[in-house]
C-alpha cells in the first residue's frame, strides 16, 4: 500500500552572519507532508567546497571524504526513524521523524503530559469544581486515545484538525456504561473548550508551533436558565416540614434565592461575613470562589429571617459557620424530595436558587442589571444579560395573558 505521506531529506549550509567569509555549518533538512525542520550535524565546511544541488561536499581530501560518510549514515538514520513511525502506523510530523534521530523521543510533550501539567499548575487557582470538571476531561482523552488511536498518548506535534473533529465526534457518539446519560452537545463544547485551553498552554509555553484548534469553532446550543416564578417561590416560602433535615435544607436553598449565592460561597458563610452596609442595614460581603470576585449584597427580610433561625444552631456554631451544611450531593437529594412534596415540576438546585434571585427576585421587580451583575459576582454583564432575556420571556408571557383577559372582557 502506498503511503500518503511526502518525506525528503535535503543537506545544506547555514553560514553565520558575522563570518560571512569563514566556514558553514552542515544542517539536514527534513520535509513531512510540507512542514520542514532542519537540524546541524555539528560540521562545518568551506562554501566553496560545497555542492549544493547534491546536498554533499566536494572534494576528494580525507576529512571531505568523512563528511560525505556522516552525512549519508545521518540520512540512513533519519529515513530508518521515518520508516519506524510508517511500520508502526503513527501519525507522520516532521517533529516526531526529528525526534526519533535525536533521541529525544521520551522527553517530546505529548497531550497526556499536557494534560497532567496543566492540572497540577492550576490547582491552586481554579476552583475545585472546576478542577473536577478538567480531570473528567482528562479521563475522555485518554479513553479516546486508547479507543481511537489504539494508543496511550500522542505527541503535541502530532494534532491536527483531523484530531480535534475526530474527538468531538467521539464524544457525541459515547455511550457511558454507568448511570450516567449520554453528553449533550453543550456538555460537549465544554469539554472540547477545556482542551482548546489547554492546547493554548502549550503554544504559550512554546511546546505547540501550530494550532491544532485555529479552523475549530465552539457551537454551544441556546439555553435558558431555570428559574422558579413568584407563585413557586411562595409555595416553598410558606411550607414548613416537620422533618428537620428538610426544613433546614429548605431554608438554605431559599436563602440562596434571597441572595444570588452559589452552594459553595453559602456553604463557607460566616458571622464575618455580615456586616453593617453604607444604608445602617446588615450587607452579606463574600468572595466568589469560581471568579475569587468580592460579593456585597444587601439583605433582604427573607434572608436576614434566615440567618436568625440558625444564630444557636449546634451543627452551625460547632462548623463556625451561618447554616448547618451537609454536601451539595445530599442537599441536591432532599431538595428533589421537597420539589415532590410541595408539587413544583423542576429540578431544583442551587443553580435554580441563583437564577431565581437573578429573575423573580431582582430584575422582575425592577432591580438595574447592572446592579444585579454585581450582587452576583460577575466578570462581565454580559453574563448578566442571559437572564434579562429570561425576563423578556416572561413579560411577554404576562402581556399575552393580559390581552386574552382584556378580550375576554369585551
Amino acid at each position: 500500500m502506498k503511503s500518503r505521506n511526502t518525506f525528503g531529506i535535503h543537506f545544506v549550509l547555514r553560514i553565520p552572519k558575522q563570518q560571512k567569509n569563514g566556514m558553514a555549518t552542515v544542517y539536514a533538512r527534513i520535509a513531512v507532508n510540507g512542514r520542514r525542520s532542519e537540524i546541524s550535524l555539528k560540521k562545518k565546511v568551506a562554501p566553496k567546497e560545497w555542492d549544493d544541488a547534491k546536498g554533499r561536499a566536494k572534494g576528494k581530501r580525507e576529512e571531505i571524504q568523512k563528511l560525505n560518510s556522516h552525512i549519508e549514515r545521518v540520512r540512513t538514520l533519519i529515513a530508518d526513524g521515518y520508516h519506524e513511525l510508517v511500520q508502526q502506523r503513527r501519525t507522520i510530523t516532521v517533529d516526531a521523524v526529528k525526534s526519533l534521530f535525536l533521541g529525544t523521543a521520551e522527553d517530546t510533550m505529548t497531550l497526556r503530559k499536557l494534560v497532567e501539567y496543566h492540572n497540577r499548575e492550576t490547582a491552586h487557582k481554579l476552583a475545585q469544581g472546576t478542577m473536577k470538571n478538567y480531570h473528567t476531561t482528562q479521563r475522555y482523552v485518554e479513553k479516546f486515545l486508547k479507543e481511537k488511536y489504539r494508543r496511550n498518548d500522542i505527541a503535541l506535534a502530532e494534532l491536527n484538525y483531523r484530531f480535534i473533529l475526530d474527538f468531538e465526534g467521539y464524544l457525541q457518539k459515547y455511550q457511558p456504561k454507568d448511570h450516567h446519560k449520554p453528553l449533550n452537545n453543550n456538555g460537549v463544547m465544554k469539554h472540547m473548550e477545556r482542551l482548546r485551553k489547554m492546547v493554548n498552554m502549550a503554544i504559550t509555553m512554546d511546546w505547540l508551533t501550530k494550532d491544532p484548534f485555529a479552523k475549530y469553532k465552539l457551537h454551544f446550543d441556546k439555553t435558558e436558565r431555570g428559574y422558579l416564578t413568584k407563585e413557586e417561590l411562595d409555595v416553598l416560602a410558606n411550607k414548613i416540614f416537620a422533618i428537620e433535615r428538610l426544613q433546614s435544607v429548605l431554608d438554605m436553598f431559599l436563602f440562596s434565592c434571597f441572595t444570588g449565592l452559589a452552594y459553595i460561597d453559602m456553604a463557607n458563610l460566616t458571622r464575618g461575613n455580615i456586616v453593617k452596609g453604607i444604608d445602617g442595614g446588615d450587607w452579606l460581603v463574600t468572595n466568589r470562589q469560581k471568579t475569587e470576585t468580592v460579593v456585597k449584597v444587601p439583605l433582604l427580610p427573607q434572608a436576614s429571617a434566615l440567618i436568625k433561625k440558625y444564630h444557636d444552631h449546634p451543627k452551625a456554631s460547632n462548623s463556625d459557620t451561618l447554616f448547618p451544611v451537609i454536601s451539595n450531593q445530599r442537599m441536591n437529594g432532599y431538595l428533589k424530595e421537597i420539589a415532590d412534596i410541595c408539587g413544583i415540576g423542576k429540578t431544583l438546585t442551587f443553580h435554580i436558587a441563583r437564577h431565581t434571585f437573578a429573575t423573580t427576585v431582582t430584575l422582575s421587580n425592577g432591580v438595574p442589571i447592572e446592579s444585579v451583575s454585581k450582587m452576583l459576582g460577575h466578570t462581565s454583564i454580559r453574563t448578566t444579560q442571559i437572564y434579562a432575556k429570561v425576563v423578556e420571556h416572561k413579560l411577554s408571557e404576562d402581556m399575552r395573558n393580559l390581552k386574552e383577559r382584556m378580550a375576554a372582557v369585551r
